[in-house]
């Protein structure tokens, strides 16, 4: 009986024994489920939560600062600040979101390294790529005007730098002074005379008389090309009949412009003192012209006995004085260098002349010039305007 009642499962110890065996199953396999739906949804999560960081990575660059509009924010980057430094400091001044962001977004450009020292103006409606852009190109120096007039000669341009803060006068008239400082920027000729070019200019103060002079020679030569190209023809003239070269036409030009600040005069000055170097009529072929004696006695480091006596005002000794090697009353031709720094439109003047049959002009002290053919009225002109004295035929 005991053998059936176990067949037939009643209470057997046995088959309660194989019932509870058989509901173990069951249940590890809804835990497994379980497990797995918790491991899907913490993967999920965390690949969701990587995916949206990298999201907002990859969108940083081109993302606005914290404060939004246009904050001026000033910022110095001092030289051998680290990239966690400057990162710290940009987002301190609240210029970048998350400064381990900008480290990396500079690293992964590869211009950590870059970053340049200075003192800059950010905006703090700049995206941190713009940041970025602006530290990698360096601050703009601060700038201050400088302005060189027409005619003004070489000791001159010194003082006008100096009194604008820009470099020292004794240092620019150092560099204007070596000949092979002139050379390296182009200029045959044993100083920067002549290729100070007048113009406006801005430059950082206190910045280095080398840094400087260059740009004004280039302007120099610049524009002195520009005019060759335009005026050709008479460029053609000048090389064929007269021999100018480059240096020939300058030092021309600085004539004209001490000569006269009038436009219309400045051709038919050219004119004149080309008539007296190339008319065989017209001899000795000396140009004859006041401000060639003053520069002469007042620039050149080496003066004559008689420039050491000069005072401001012209007397004889000056005009007869051969050791002034500017002194055109004496020697014929052109000086031996450009006595000021012309502009344009003296050297346009020189490049395309009046063509002129006057050989002679006077000063009307009033700006203008009485222009004479003969010397006898010249000669007129200058006790007219000059010697104060009645004319032939004046009651």
């Amino acid at each position: 009986m005991s053998g059936e009642r176990t067949k037939g499962g009643g209470k057997s110890p046995a088959g309660s024994e194989i019932r509870r065996s058989g509901a173990r199953p069951a249940r590890g396999r809804g835990g497994q489920i379980a497990a797995a739906v918790l491991v899907f949804l913490v993967v999920s999560g965390f690949l969701g939560t990587v995916g949206y960081f990298a999201v907002q990575v990859l969108r940083y660059p081109d993302r606005a600062g914290p404060s939004a509009g246009p904050r001026d924010v000033k910022v110095v980057i001092a030289k051998g600040m680290s990239l966690a430094e400057i990162s710290r400091m940009l987002a301190d001044k609240q210029l970048i979101h998350h400064p381990e962001w900008f480290r990396f977004y500079a690293n992964e450009r590869g211009v950590a390294q870059k970053i340049r020292a200075g003192a800059y103006t950010l905006s703090a409606s700049m995206t941190p790529k713009q940041v970025l852009e602006v530290l990698l190109s360096g601050a703009r120096e601060p700038e201050v005007p400088v302005t060189i007039p027409e005619g003004k000669n070489m000791l001159e341009v010194a003082k006008l730098l100096e009194d604008a803060g820009i470099c020292k006068a004794s240092e620019a008239e150092r560099l204007m002074r070596d000949a092979s400082y002139a050379l390296s920027l182009g200029v045959n000729g044993p100083t920067l005379e002549g290729y100070l070019f007048p113009d406006t200019y801005r430059f950082p103060p206190g910045v280095p008389c080398a840094r400087v002079l260059p740009t004004l020679v280039k302007r120099s030569q610049r524009v002195l090309g520009e005019l060759k190209a335009q005026f050709f023809e008479g460029l053609r003239i000048l090389n064929r009949q007269y021999h100018f070269g480059d240096r020939e036409i300058v030092i021309m030009a600085s004539l004209v412009e001490k000569e006269t600040a009038r436009g219309e005069e400045r051709p038919r000055i050219a004119g004149v003192f080309l008539n007296r170097l190339h008319l065989p009529t017209f001899k000795p072929h000396r140009l004859e012209t006041d401000p060639t004696i003053i520069y002469g006695c007042t620039i050149p480091a080496q003066r004559s006995a008689a420039c050491q006596q000069f005072t401001g005002r012209i007397r004889r000794i000056h005009l007869d004085d051969p050791d002034n090697p500017y002194n055109t009353y004496t020697h014929e031709g052109l000086p031996p260098g450009p006595i000021c720094n012309p502009g344009r439109a003296a050297l346009a003047a020189v490049l395309k002349p009046d063509a002129t049959p006057y050989l002679y002009f006077v000063s009307r002290n009033d700006g203008t010039h009485q222009f004479s053919v003969t010397f006898e009225e010249h000669n007129a002109a200058v006790n007219k305007y000059q010697r104060k004295q009645p004319t032939a035929g004046t009651p």
